[in-house]
Parts: C-alpha cells; structure tokens; sequence
C-alpha cells in the first residue's frame, strides 16, 4: 500500500472556551500550557512529525496574542511555514475551515483541532492510513460521544454515519470524532451547503456527515493512547496530570 504524502494542515484555533471562564479571559484555549508547552504547540510539533511541511493556523479570540506566541512555530519543532488566517465572525468550524481554501487549493490536507490534545505520533497515524489522499478522520472511544460527534463504522472501518452533539444516551456507538483527518476537495462544496446547527454554527463534523451520505468513502482511524478535549478547567487538570506521567 503507497502512503499518499499530505503537505498541507490547516489547524483550528478560533474558538473562545467559554467553558474555561476566567482563564480564556486573556489567554486563547490553544495556548494553555501541558507539560511546558502550549497545546498548540503539541499540535504543530505532531504535523510536523507526520511529515507535514506547510500549516495554516485559523485565529480569532485573542488572535494578536496566538499569532506573537505561536511566530513560527519553529520553536516546537514545527514546519518551515506556519501561516495565519483569522475568522472575523465565530460561526463554526466548518467555516474556519473554509478560510483556508485557497492555501490548500485542491491538494488533500490534514485538519486538527488547536484545543485537543493527542499523543505526537497519532498524526502520523492518521496520515498514513491516507492513501491516495482518501478521506479518513480519527476517532476515540468514550463512554457516551454525546460532548462531541458520535462516528458509526463497519468492520472495514468505513464511516456509515455522524451524529454531532447526539442527545446524551441516544448513541448506539462509543466512538467519538477526534479532531483530527484528512480532507478533498470535494468538502468545499458541502461546507458552501452546509446550514447552521441548533447551535447556529456551521459544524465540520456535519459536512463531514453530508460526504458520507453523499457516498463519498471516509475512513475512521482508532486512535490509541491519551485524547483529551480541553474544554474546561476539569478537562485541563486531567491533561496535566496524564502529562506529567510520560
């Protein structure tokens, strides 16, 4: 089997953490500190040691300061370029995504999360489960994907559905959408399709699901080791201290 080689990332880092309260007051999530290193620093680091070279990091609270601390990301072993576009209005991830589009024009690219917190080698994993710049998106399993996107496979490990934010205790699977992937071209126009969720925001997860429904093979990749969302402080502590440990 040929690895398709993926140059191009596009990390989301916009969002505010209102969950965190007080400590996303002047701090952006991204740069909360695990083990001496802002999370988005783990996240440049991994893509760059699954052989990404060229990353666009999506800003908007606190974009100013990301931006100052983040540079060039050379400092956590990150690739040549890091690049910023900023989303002026907080309306979801799939439109962070989009304002990237043209820097990854028709090329096939990992996306990430800027918040979420992996062990450094599941980018390669996922990069590498890639062939032909197919689309594939990691998953982990929880008790209940209720907080995030709930990922239905089969043995083949081919995606039959997702369900963002299902109704806790309504999923029927316990594995949970990661933050992590890699995408085509042909998610740009179901992004353009996509309608705003009960929240009011476009959600990547939800174009995703359009891609599967439209027939398109997206392919999940389990995730092994440590995942953590840092979504509160609850959250942030837990990652210290699984940290700490390695």
């Amino acid at each position: 089997m040929r690895h398709f080689v993926i140059r191009k990332a596009i990390v989301l880092a916009a969002g505010r953490g209102t969950r965190l309260g007080a400590l996303t007051a002047s701090l952006p999530k991204p740069l909360m500190e695990i083990a001496g290193c802002p999370v988005i620093g783990h996240v440049i680091g991994g893509l760059a040691s699954a052989g990404v070279r060229d990353v666009l990091v999506v800003t908007g609270h606190l974009a100013d300061v990301l931006e100052a601390r983040l540079g060039d990301g050379a400092q956590y072993g990150g690739a040549p370029c890091v690049r910023y576009a900023r989303q002026e209005r907080p309306d979801g991830t799939a439109r962070a995504l989009a304002t990237g589009r043209a820097f990854v024009g028709d090329e096939p690219f990992v996306y990430a999360w800027g918040d979420v917190l992996v062990e450094r080698g599941s980018y390669a994993r996922v990069v590498e489960t890639t062939t032909d710049g197919a689309t594939v998106i990691a998953v982990n399993e929880v008790d209940d994907p209720y907080a995030g996107a709930a990922v239905y496979f089969d043995e083949a490990l081919r995606v039959s559905r997702i369900v963002e934010k299902p109704p806790k205790g309504s999923s029927t699977t316990r594995w949970n959408n990661a933050g992590i992937g890699v995408l085509r071209a042909s998610i740009w126009p179901r992004i353009d399709a996509l309608a705003p969720s009960t929240r009011g925001e476009h959600e990547l997860p939800q174009a995703i699901a359009a891609l599967v429904e439209a027939g398109e093979v997206v392919r999940a990749v389990p995730l092994e080791g440590a995942w953590f969302d840092l979504g509160t402080p609850e959250d942030l502590q837990m990652a210290r201290s699984a940290w700490s440990k390695t």
